[in-house]
């Protein structure tokens, strides 16, 4: 059956006025206090448990129509949501209204000489698009972080998961509606059409910054195809250096966490690097430990996967990874120089000189010492939900909590100085 011929301009128009509401919306959040983004975002969290059972039942619509599609068992477990990752959405709202608010902070200050008073403060972006796959989650994770920092946001979800993202932003709507704010402060894009992205994306003038979430793909077509600023939010092919001062012990714990707890997300290990000096023992125990996870491993060694050139760049998102020798830190930075994304990289090691180096050396939004690369998120930072992780160097790096979706404007106070010509 072929898919529905869908209008372009008639895409393109529904997004523009989409976009011309939030962007409406967003002048009534800007003053907003702390206290009322609070109460509403409270009110969201208890409304996303009480229609736990509607939410769920869109879901699994989606999962439904995913798996008749042939969907990857990992893309699904991304699309998949039950009571607990239910209760995990609203927890995450209620941890975002626990936050400090950044709007009104002063960041920067001073009085001239002439007397006049300087003050920088944080305001709201605006309205901010946000393009993502899958992870329903996401859905919930935009507003409330975007509502807390004064924002409008339009929500360009994936196909796959439209039902689950129409269910939850029908709630967030009329939970706005209910404290008399206007409801198109959260939109949900046409998600059928790629011409919903094209629009959104290039809506200057309306749209204030767009983030993609999402793989390499999705990632690099909003970024090249954007009219509009980006915040680019890039994949994860993050690596596990096991140093020659490794306590193994400890290696394999963390190795198999960083890969098995959850694969199919940006943060999860891809590749693992062994010191050459203690790859005979560590080698074969970090790959049993793996294996008996239920992992498959690619490399050079015998007994694995071959690997070729695409493992060592490969973000599987699964639960695969590639294993390679390494003549020391040196080359273990080298490595992760040519093919890392910037996204996540982590050494394991006793030796305090190495770790400083390691540290320094790479470059990457987030660097860890002796801990699973699983901990570069939001809410584990103490963010509540992020709206992403930037590998970007420009305004934005590592997980974006609240003051990621501010800018500053300059607030200047005189008593009729005037510029001498």
């Amino acid at each position: 059956m072929s898919a529905p011929t869908v209008d372009t301009a008639d895409v393109t128009a529904q997004v523009t006025a989409l976009a011309t509401a939030a962007k409406a919306a967003s002048r009534s959040l800007a003053g907003l206090s702390t206290s009322a983004k609070n109460t509403v975002l409270a009110a969201a969290a208890a409304a996303v448990e009480a229609a736990q059972e509607q939410i769920l039942a869109a879901n699994a619509s989606d999962i439904a129509r995913a798996e008749a599609d042939g969907t990857e068992a990992a893309l699904i477990d991304r699309l998949r949501l039950t009571p607990d990752r239910v209760r995990g959405i609203a927890d995450g709202l209620r941890q975002v209204a626990g936050l400090p608010d950044p709007i009104g902070e002063v960041t920067a200050g001073k009085t001239l000489p002439n007397g006049l008073s300087l003050r920088q403060v944080r305001v709201p972006l605006g309205v901010v698009g946000i393009v993502y796959e899958a992870r329903p989650n996401v859905t919930a994770d935009a507003f409330g972080i975007g509502f807390k920092s004064g924002n409008a946001v339009l929500l360009r979800g994936s196909g796959s998961a439209a039902d689950s993202n129409a269910a939850i932003v029908a709630v967030l709507r009329d939970v706005l509606a209910a404290h008399d704010l206007n409801p198109d402060a959260v939109s949900l894009l046409p998600a059928h059409d790629r011409a919903s992205v094209t629009a959104l994306i290039q809506a200057r003038g309306l749209v204030d910054v767009v983030i993609p979430r999402g793989g390499a793909g999705l990632i690099n077509a909003v970024v090249a195809n954007a009219t509009v600023p980006t915040i680019e939010t890039g994949t994860g092919n993050c690596h596990v250096y096991v140093h020659s001062a490794a306590d193994l012990d400890m290696a394999e714990t963390v190795v198999v966490n960083a890969k098995a707890r959850r694969p199919s997300v940006c943060n999860a290990a891809e590749t693992v690097l062994i010191d050459e000096a203690i790859v005979d023992v560590a080698l074969p125990r970090l790959t049993d430990a793996l294996k008996a996870a239920g992992v498959t491993i690619h490399g050079d060694e015998p007994g694995m996967e071959p690997a070729d050139e695409k493992d060592w760049s490969e973000e599987y998102l699964s639960l695969d990874i590639a294993v390679r020798r390494v003549a020391g830190l040196d080359e273990a930075v080298e490595h992760i120089s040519r093919y890392g994304t910037g996204h996540t990289e982590a050494i394991i090691t006793s030796d305090l000189a190495a770790a400083n180096e390691f540290t320094n050396r790479v470059d990457a939004a987030a660097v860890v010492v002796n801990a699973s690369t699983a901990f570069t998120d939001g809410e584990q930072f103490g963010f509540g939900a992020e709206i992403g992780i930037s590998t970007q160097k420009l305004h934005a790096r590592g997980p974006m909590g609240l003051p990621e979706l501010t800018s500053t404007k300059w607030v200047v106070w005189g008593n009729g100085q005037i510029r001498p010509a």
